[in-house]
Parts: structure tokens; C-alpha cells; sequence
């Protein structure tokens, strides 16, 4: 009952509110994006986080756009009290060139409605010239510390020069060094490194270059990875089938990562699912054989830990599913 009063009572709050998209502008963390200056070619991306800080119920009903270069989709429609999601915006720099303003426009229908307005905006220079577009470093592993490089061109005048460089990310050491000066051009080398204790998960951050140029004082590089635990094992979900009692069955599965590990333990094990691996030895790969035996009719489920020897996320788990028939 208290729940419900309170529900009532953020319902009567909303609709008494005077502007309709006030209360709907305070579930996003930020309304506006500027990519600033960039180079004509990449898509830029931005998620606008959004949280449902009520006491009820928010549905997104749609995101449109105001322009073609631009497309916004919402990761969820529908949250409830306290869970999150964001907008993710992408922008189409080969779509227009100079500066371009765009508006997201969010509608929410519960719990009333309400409109929200977001907006990027980004400055496309065909002076600038990044290739590649985007430092994408794909996926890799945690506990790594892999490096990517790309050009960064100048044209139009001698007299560019980048005073600094700087990424959102600590996680990136970006470096920059200049690799001819030649008439028109000006060229510089950008690399980036990432540190082995990046985060696990898929990020987005840029790289700014500092120049001289008054009309270019910032040039934005986009910069996204995917970076998967230090152990990964495949499948995670083991199904051994149908086993007759009296009957065993066998898997095998593949546990990689970073580097060379032992196995040294693997528990939720017993006298009915084992588990083997086929090289004990030091290894960045195993194989392991789990097999079942089939005492006892019933669904069979076990959360397996495998346990290693790395000293960072050094624990994985798999489960092992079976049925035991007569």
C-alpha cells in the first residue's frame, strides 16, 4: 500500500510540473554532445546514459532524428526503478561537411509523457586527414597491453603544428611524433597504448590533438576495444544429453588466456561429473575432458570453478547440464 501511495504520489508531481520535459531531462546523466573538430570520414559514436531515478515505471516510445547523418536507438525501452540503459548516437561524418548540428528528439509515454531533446554537433574539415579512420583495436585480453598507431594528416599550410595530446581514458597512453613536413602537408604519427588492467567489457574514448590552428584548436580521434577476461573457456555451458544409468558420457572444452597458466584446481567435481585435463603442463591453451557417469536418474547441474596459477581473474566457470535416464 505504501508503494502504491508513493507511486501516486510521483504521478501527481510529474503532471504538475510546468515544463513537460523537465522532469524527463533529469533521467539523463547529459542532453548534448560536441565531437568537435574531426576529420571527414568517421562515425562517431556516443551513448547518452540514461536512469530511471523514480519510484515507477519509465517507457521510452521511440528516439527520431532531425537529420539523415545522424541515428540514435535506445539499448532498452522499458526501466524499472533504479536500472539503466543509454541512447547510443552515431554520427555520419561523410554525410556533410563544415559544422552540424543534430537534435535527438526521446519520447517517453510512461509514466506520462514527455519529450527530451538531445543534440550533437560536429565540425567534418576535409583539411584533417585520419587513417585510419578509428583506432579499433577489436578484441583482445585483458592483462595484455597491446599498441595501435595511425597517420594524422595536416593540409592546407606548413604552419600546423599539434601542441598536445590527451585521451578521456587513463587506461590510454596515447604518443604522438611528427614524420615529415613537406609544402602543404604536415604528418604525424599517432600511437596508442593500452594498459594490461583495462576493464573487461566494450568502451568507447576519444584521443584529442591540440593544435595551433585557431579554427582547428582540438582535432578528435575515436578510439574503441573489446576487451574479454584474462580466461576464457568455450563452451561456457557444457551439455553432456541423455545418459542411461549404469552409462558415461564425455566432453571436452577449451580454457585460453593471456598468457601460459596451470590449472591447479578444478572444484564442484564428485564421484559423478570429473574433470581431466589433457596437459598439465604450463600453457596459454588447455582441453578439458569432463566426464559424467550415470548413477542416479534425474537432471544433473554443476557449477564448475576452474582455478589457475595467473594471478589476475585466475578463476573461470562452466557449467556441466545432463540428463540421467533409465
Amino acid at each position: 500500500m505504501l508503494r502504491h501511495w508513493c507511486g501516486v504520489i510521483v504521478w501527481c508531481l510529474l503532471a504538475g510540473s510546468v515544463q513537460a520535459g523537465s522532469w524527463a531531462d533529469g533521467l539523463f546523466t547529459e542532453l548534448n554532445k560536441d565531437f568537435g573538430s574531426v576529420p571527414r570520414g568517421p562515425m562517431l559514436s556516443h551513448p547518452f546514459h540514461v536512469k530511471n531515478n523514480l519510484q515507477v515505471p519509465v517507457h521510452i516510445q521511440q528516439v527520431r532524428v532531425s537529420c539523415g547523418c545522424v541515428t540514435a536507438t535506445a539499448m532498452a525501452n522499458r526501466l524499472m526503478p533504479g536500472e539503466e540503459t543509454a541512447v547510443l548516437a552515431q554520427m555520419n561524418t561523410t554525410r556533410f561537411e563544415g559544422i552540424k548540428t543534430v537534435t535527438i528528439f526521446v519520447t517517453i509515454d510512461e509514466p506520462q509523457y514527455a519529450e527530451v531533446r538531445l543534440w550533437v554537433q560536429a565540425n567534418s574539415r576535409e583539411d584533417v586527414n585520419v587513417t585510419p579512420d578509428t583506432i579499433n583495436f577489436g578484441q583482445i585480453k585483458r592483462g595484455s597491453s597491446p599498441s595501435a598507431a595511425i597517420n594524422v594528416a595536416f593540409l592546407g599550410g606548413s604552419q600546423w603544428q599539434v601542441t598536445g595530446v590527451a585521451c578521456e581514458s587513463n587506461y590510454v597512453k596515447p604518443v604522438l611524433r611528427e614524420i615529415r613536413r613537406q609544402g602543404y602537408e604536415v604528418d604525424y604519427q599517432l600511437t596508442a597504448q593500452l594498459r594490461a588492467d583495462v576493464p573487461v567489457g566494450r568502451w568507447y574514448t576519444d584521443i584529442w590533438l591540440k593544435t595551433n590552428n585557431p579554427a582547428t584548436p582540438r582535432v578528435r580521434v575515436p578510439l574503441n576495444v573489446e576487451v574479454e577476461s584474462a580466461l576464457t573457456v568455450s563452451p561456457p555451458i557444457v551439455d553432456l544429453g541423455q545418459v542411461k544409468i549404469g552409462g558415461q558420457a564425455q566432453r571436452k572444452v577449451i580454457v585460453r588466456g593471456v598468457r601460459p597458466f596451470r590449472i591447479t584446481e578444478v572444484k564442484g567435481t564428485d564421484a559423478e561429473i570429473a574433470v581431466r585435463d589433457t596437459a598439465p603442463d604450463s600453457r596459454p591453451v588447455h582441453v578439458l575432458a569432463i566426464t559424467l557417469k550415470g548413477d542416479n536418474p534425474g537432471d544433473v547441474k554443476r557449477q564448475l570453478r576452474i582455478q589457475t596459477d595467473l594471478r589476475e581473474e585466475g578463476e573461470i566457470e562452466l557449467q556441466a547440464k545432463a540428463q540421467i535416464v533409465p
